[in-house]
């Protein structure tokens, strides 16, 4: 599957924004990670577009937007989409969040409660410290120099080439490497390099993650959310899902058998089908002020049960015998559920 829609430019706040909008319905926002674009979601939009309004930006510092020295924390971002949304007449939105960008679609949730419907975090962060070690090396001094010398045009193929084909091999840890691949070569342009080591040392340390939800995801209880992970996540581990289970316990938590960190590309089928079946099954939520202000007074409450893994067999979203070829989805539910 891919997509056939033309990319869209607008200019906000001085800055041109790329974006992909299709379909009617609904609104999704589809957020990508750290290096990655809009291409990241081309296997899952024309499907989600059926029945949606989808809106697929590229996030400022990505892809063919503008990549200037600016602000590029989680809630530059979160503002940042508030704007696209207001200038494209959309008031409410359902936020799907990949890796960064779900922790932009938290953000999102918590600087505008009243504009957001639902939540989908896909491999997100903000769920525990762990992340890849090739995340944590861009913090480091002389990345953009060294990320220079290797992406000069002859080593860049060579090396982008080898990652392809490390990728097709099925190899152990080796899933995500063509995505890779194209993040890699992203960086090949300057202002994309000093971009991408703004957004990571805004989120990330020689530690590992810096930013968490876990001190406010009390506050999207009223909120729909649906976590999306792949077993074989190798950038951010798969125990997150279980970290997010235990933080928002009324949370759908899906893990994808056979998939790693894009489990969005590696099973669209299944994807669109765990992201329909929780738009279908869940209302959208309806903010108030008086609600926000009673759980900021009251506080975030006590964690009394942790999450266990079942094994979910059920039929494919929709009916049916399943998506041909793809593992059963484990359920991550909270204890009791």
């Amino acid at each position: 599957m891919g997509n056939s829609h033309e990319i869209q430019y607008v200019t906000i706040n001085g800055h041109r924004r790329a974006y992909l909008r299709a379909g009617h319905g609904p609104a999704l926002l589809l957020l990508h990670g750290i290096g990655c674009d809009h291409h990241t979601w081309d296997q899952v939009v024309d499907d989600l577009a059926r029945d949606h309004t989808v809106v697929v930006p590229d996030l400022l510092g990505h892809g063919a937007s503008d990549k200037p020295r600016a602000d590029y924390s989680l809630g530059g971002y979160a503002n940042g989409m508030r704007d696209l949304l207001s200038v494209l007449q959309i008031e409410r939105v359902t936020v799907v969040g990949h890796s960064f960008g779900g922790g932009v679609a938290m953000q999102f949730a918590y600087q505008f409660p009243g504009r957001t419907e639902r939540i989908v975090l896909v491999s997100s962060g903000g769920l525990g410290r762990e992340v890849t070690p090739a995340i944590r090396a861009i913090t480091a001094p002389g990345f953009h120099h060294v990320m220079g010398a290797l992406t000069v045009p002859v080593v860049r193929h060579v090396n982008a080439a080898a990652l392809r084909v490390l990728s097709a091999t099925g190899l152990p840890h080796t899933r995500d490497l063509a995505e890779v691949a194209r993040v890699y070569e992203g960086l090949a342009d300057p202002r994309a390099r000093a971009a991408t080591r703004h957004v990571v040392r805004a989120v990330v340390d020689f530690r590992g993650q810096l930013v968490t939800m876990a001190d406010r995801a009390y506050l999207t209880s009223g909120l729909p959310m649906c976590v999306v992970w792949g077993s074989q996540d190798h950038v951010i581990p798969v125990r997150h899902a279980e970290r997010a289970a235990e933080l928002a316990p009324w949370a759908t938590v899906e893990v994808i058998a056979d998939s790693g960190h894009f489990p969005h590309r590696d099973h669209p089928e299944r994807f669109v089908q765990i992201v329909r079946e929780f738009m279908r099954t869940s209302a959208p939520n309806r903010h108030t002020k008086a609600q926000w202000r009673q759980m900021l007074v009251s506080g975030a409450p006590a964690i009394s049960a942790r999450p266990v893994v079942k094994q979910n067999a059920r039929p494919a979203v929709g009916g049916g015998a399943g998506v041909e070829g793809l593992a059963p989805v484990r359920a991550l539910h909270p204890t009791g559920a």
